[in-house]
């Protein structure tokens, strides 16, 4: 019930059109039967008449179902869609700390599984509901045969039904587990991608991998799913002995509790017969059903995890103006992270007093693990400070402002992702300045961008983030931040990024904060911030004029 109302709430309009011609469907069904029946003992009845009835019937069914199965294939369709947009949608507004903790495995899982499987359930519903109109029309035409006869059916119905719930119940429990599988089964796939290097250079580190998670996590998976599939075997074999012990009861049982006429009896066989096809493939159907269900549980627990406001319509909310200076205060904010285990306290940045203004280079640096890249999220707008509050142009930044904080900043991270496409930067009026940056970045020999498309990305990691380095200079936002860039930097370049492209975007009054290592370049810049331990333990001036000093004395 759970997918009918999720199906719904999606479209109640034209659920309701899939749900009426699948049951006028199934109803045309039903009559097919007892005109059948009627034709083969026609008594007081026109064989004339049976046989126009029957035409109007077969027709009915063919036109239903096909309307059925048009609107079922643009409504699925659009679900999928709208279900994949609204997860983009809130896993690009949910805050970045949330979507860490989730990991890539659980979100590709729902992406390329869960929305799949759902697709995939949708498509049987109308099925089910046809099926079960001609179950239904068919009960209703045995009835009227004979009640006696009908009210035993029901309770041998009944035993069925109950014995099959009971057999379904291990089969679903076989397959949510199944489900939890496949998270720790992506996770393993991203691990196999990212770490291909190392697994090919390491035989012994390679098959401990597949050892104890490829072979271990599939292997999981297969027993779940054959346990399943055999729960489900046992439940089809069920409810096919009581389905046929029902045809021999009423064979050979019937006859001897009640006096039955000869065509009453035909009737009841002959529709029995004809109701084996829905029967079983509504069985068939119960599978891929639970699956979906499943699948839909995880999508909601999901949303819920992901509960936020669509960037979309958060940044179409954004007035488009040119990028003006900004001042940024940081006053007193820490960050927290979850404690990995009850034995050990989580990481605790701040609290952290810092002021940004235009103009300004600022060197960031400390030891690994110090807090840097925490400060760099929590700056520009990625994480939420716990405490303590960040200011903007003397505005303090909280949740409904947080979006457009977040506009002021361009970025280049440690961990940067480079797009193969200049989204959003009108790539097609600007073909002059993108060459030009290319030919200061040194790579106009390596990398053209036709139709705001780079020509290659199969670059080295330098190069690459040469690349992401135009990108940020085409966004021309009022602030820059570079984290650990010139890390994979040639010697030749790593000085003209600290002595030319730095001092140059300064010069046009944007606030640069660098974290870095490279201490020989700190007197380029206005001040020096150094942290350990996630705080701010020393304010230099570039000429070595300690401005604040926090750090304990001995």
């Amino acid at each position: 019930m759970d997918l009918v109302r999720f199906l719904y709430g999606a479209s109640r309009r034209t659920v309701f059109g899939l749900m009426l011609a699948s049951v006028t469907s199934g109803a045309a069904s039903a009559a097919l039967i007892a005109l059948i029946h009627r034709a083969l003992s026609p008594g007081e009845f026109d064989i004339g008449l049976i046989a126009a009835g029957f035409a109007l019937a077969l027709l009915a069914k063919a036109a239903t179902q096909y309307v059925a199965q048009v609107l079922l294939v643009e409504f699925a369709q659009q679900v999928v869609l709208d279900l994949c947009r609204d997860i983009c949608d809130r896993v690009l507004a949910a805050p970045l700390d949330r979507i860490e903790a989730l990991g890539s495995a659980r979100l590709l899982a729902t992406l390329n599984d869960d929305v799949v499987v759902l697709s995939g359930a949708v498509l049987i519903v109308p099925t089910i509901a046809t099926n079960l109109a001609v179950l239904l029309g068919c009960s209703l035409y045995l009835l009227w045969l004979s009640w006696p006869v009908f009210l035993l059916c029901v309770a041998m119905a009944g035993l069925g039904v109950l014995g099959y719930r009971l057999l379904l119940g291990r089969a679903q429990a076989a397959l949510a587990a199944a489900r939890d599988g496949r998270d720790r089964l992506f996770g393993n796939y991203r691990t196999l991608i990212d770490g291909v290097k190392e697994l090919k250079l390491h035989a012994g580190r390679r098959e401990a991998f597949v050892r104890t998670e490829i072979d271990a996590t599939t292997e999981l998976l297969r027993e779940r799913n054959v346990t399943a599939i055999r729960q489900h075997m046992v439940a089809d074999l069920w409810t096919q002995m009581l389905f046929f012990a029902l045809v021999g009861m009423l064979l050979f049982g019937a006859p001897a509790l009640t006096t039955l006429p000869t065509t009453t009896l035909t009737g009841y066989v002959f529709a029995a017969l004809y109701m084996m096809s829905p029967l079983w493939s509504l069985i068939g159907t119960v599978p891929t059903f639970l699956r979906g269900r499943i699948a839909l549980a995880k999508i909601r627990e999901l949303d819920t995890t992901l509960d936020g406001v669509s960037p979309r319509r958060a940044a179409a909310a954004l007035p488009l103006q040119k990028p003006a200076p900004v001042h940024i205060e940081i006053d007193a904010a820490t960050y927290a992270y979850p404690a990995p285990s009850a034995d050990e306290a989580g990481f605790v940045l701040g609290p952290i007093d810092l002021r940004l203004n235009p103009g300004e280079l600022v060197f960031l640096t400390g030891g690994n693990g110090c807090g840097k890249s925490t400060l760099v999220r929590l700056l520009t707008g990625l994480y939420s400070p716990r405490g303590g509050v960040v200011r903007c142009n003397g505005a303090v930044v909280d949740d409904a402002g947080r979006e457009a904080y977040r506009q002021n900043f361009s970025a280049v991270f440690a961990d940067f992702h480079l797009f193969d496409r200049l989204f959003g930067l009108d790539a097609h009026t600007r073909g002059d300045e993108i060459r030009a940056y290319l030919s200061s970045l040194g790579m106009a020999h390596k990398v053209s961008v036709r139709d705001d498309r780079f020509s290659t990305t199969a670059l080295s990691s330098g190069q690459r983030r040469r690349l992401a380095l135009l990108t940020a200079y085409l966004e021309d936002r009022p602030v820059y931040v570079f984290d650990e860039w010139a890390a994979d930097q040639d010697p030749n370049y790593k000085q003209v990024f600290y002595t030319r492209l730095l001092p140059e975007l300064k010069a046009r009054g944007k606030c640069v904060v660098v974290v870095t290592h490279d201490d020989r370049f700190f007197s380029l810049g206005d001040r020096v911030v150094k942290l350990e331990a996630g705080r701010i333990v020393s304010v230099c001036r570039s000429d070595g004029t300690v401005l604040e000093d926090s750090r304990p004395t001995r």
